[in-house]
């Protein structure tokens, strides 16, 4: 199946402060998240993002939190994002059939949520290397329980060269010299 740019929207799911120092590879994740976030603002495709509890948590990440405009952050208290009215009714409003998703934590809120996209018909695409987990083995099960489900899991930059689809384009240039 492919991922059409059209039809697809991003989703940073709760990569706040509080939590990021204790999450397995953070700093790889950081570096992938900025890339995959730029890569889909350079194809003009809407994010969508959620934060968790920030009293507790504290705000997105500053790498992340600068690029993303701040109005647009949706704050829950529920582990999936489909469980919060304020994300279904912006998720319904931008009409987009594949969800491009970043987040913490794996096993949690991140694998909570694409279970619920599935069952109401969204198709998940969980940059592998864009979610992490505290233990690296609940990132692992909830990544393989995850494809079970049906979720389409990928990298950062497989999916941005699939939502690019062509070379020799000024997009195509924006998203070598991020993936570089």
């Amino acid at each position: 199946m492919r991922i059409l740019r059209e039809q697809s929207a991003g989703l940073v799911i709760d990569i706040q402060e509080k939590l990021f120092p204790f999450i397995s590879g953070n700093d790889a994740l950081t570096s992938s998240s900025v890339i995959l976030v730029k890569g889909l603002q350079a194809l003009k495709i809407p994010i969508i993002t959620t934060v968790q509890y920030t009293k507790g948590l504290g705000p997105t990440i500053r790498p992340l939190r600068e690029l993303l405009p701040d109005e647009e952050t949706i704050e829950k208290l529920s582990f999936s994002c489909c469980d919060d009215p304020v994300f279904m009714k912006k998720l319904e409003s931008i009409q987009k059939r594949f969800i491009i998703i970043s987040g913490i934590e794996s096993h949690v809120c991140v694998l909570q949520t694409v279970t619920d996209l599935l069952e109401k018909g969204y198709v998940p695409v969980v940059a592998e290397d864009c979610v992490s987990s505290r233990k690296l083995n609940d990132k692992n099960m909830a990544i393989a329980r995850m494809r079970r489900q049906g979720a389409i899991i990928t990298t950062y930059e497989s999916v941005l060269f699939e939502l690019l689809r062509y070379s020799g384009t000024e997009e195509f240039k924006a998203i070598s010299r991020l993936v570089k």
